[in-house]
């Protein structure tokens, strides 16, 4: 059974508006997730806009929908993963002369049967991936606090 919630945050030497133009470009996502590949929004960036994802282990790949759920500039991006119904997300709050970035993934209501049965078949099982599904977020979050405090 997937964790109802998995959840990862970073503190970053810069403005919410430096990192909220680091997350909000979703084609950038591959720069940030060791997991990611490719991601192609269809629209502009709002509620209900859809993406097509390239996702990456060793050797697998896969290919996701993704569905952007919630949208509030410099605040918090959302977005729900098609195949699993997880909703993941980035939380900006300010934290002194900075920004605190939280990203989490979300499954309080679980996920798809298919996609517990892909993980245990292919990804090595649900605990293993949630562990790494963790360690990917601490890597994309550094990566994004490198790129903020760079500019």
């Amino acid at each position: 059974m997937a964790a109802p919630l998995l959840q990862a945050h970073v503190d970053i030497d810069a403005p919410a508006s430096n990192v909220w133009a680091l997350i909000s470009d979703l084609r950038r996502m591959p720069q940030w997730s060791p997991q990611c590949r490719w991601m192609r929004p269809f629209g502009p960036l709002r509620q209900g806009t859809r993406t097509l994802n390239f996702n990456r282990r060793n050797r697998l790949f896969w290919p996701t929908t993704c569905t952007v759920v919630e949208v509030i500039p410099e605040q918090k991006l959302a977005f729900r993963v098609d195949a699993n119904h997880t909703i993941w997300s980035y939380e900006l709050e300010p934290n002194g002369p900075g920004t605190r970035l939280i990203e989490s993934r979300h499954a309080e209501n679980g996920v798809t049967a298919f996609s517990s049965m892909s993980i245990n078949v292919a990804l090595g099982g649900t605990t293993n991936f949630e562990c790494e599904l963790v360690e990917g977020m601490q890597t994309s979050l550094a990566k994004i606090k490198a790129a903020a405090e760079s500019t």
